[in-house]
């Protein structure tokens, strides 16, 4: 077993919540949101649980794989995880800040995209890293119909 590498574990870390704090601080579920929320949504509180999960998930995840990728290897998986936690990020000023849930289905689609491209690069590098962004998957199919029930009803 190899020893933890602490700095790449605080920066795989640190990038993940970050991306989760910055998207905090658009979410707001104001008069409009609750209008337009369908019946199937959770209660508010699972989301900040969910997502807490989910985040630790992805940065366990880079840190895996980043650990076992080569140099040849890095810049795919930094690409990939950058594109995926940017389309991340884009949802919630869209869907939240904006109040455009079709704009937002569309960069959810793109974001679950690059998350199941994202679980196949990563199996061929370290299979345990491609298998921890399956509950990120599922969680994002089901946001989506909740996002397509909202744009497109």
């Amino acid at each position: 077993m190899r020893p933890i590498r602490r700095r790449l574990l605080i920066v795989s870390l640190a990038v993940a919540y970050g991306t989760a704090f910055l998207g905090s601080i658009f979410t707001r579920t104001d008069s409009w949101y609750e209008s337009v929320k369908p019946s199937i949504t959770p209660p508010n509180y699972v989301f900040p649980v969910v997502w807490s999960v989910l985040y630790l998930l992805i940065a366990i995840s880079f840190y895996l794989t980043w650990e076992q990728a080569g140099p040849e290897r890095r810049p795919v998986v930094g690409g990939l995880f950058g594109i995926n936690l940017l389309l991340n990020l884009a949802w919630t000023p869209l869907f939240f800040g904006l109040h455009r849930p079709v704009a937002a289905f569309f960069d959810l689609a793109a974001l679950v995209a690059s998350t199941i491209a994202l679980i196949v690069v990563l199996w061929r590098i370290r299979m345990a890293a491609s298998l921890l962004l399956v509950p990120y998957a599922l969680w994002l199919g089901f946001a989506g119909v909740l996002n397509y029930l909202i744009a497109f009803r």
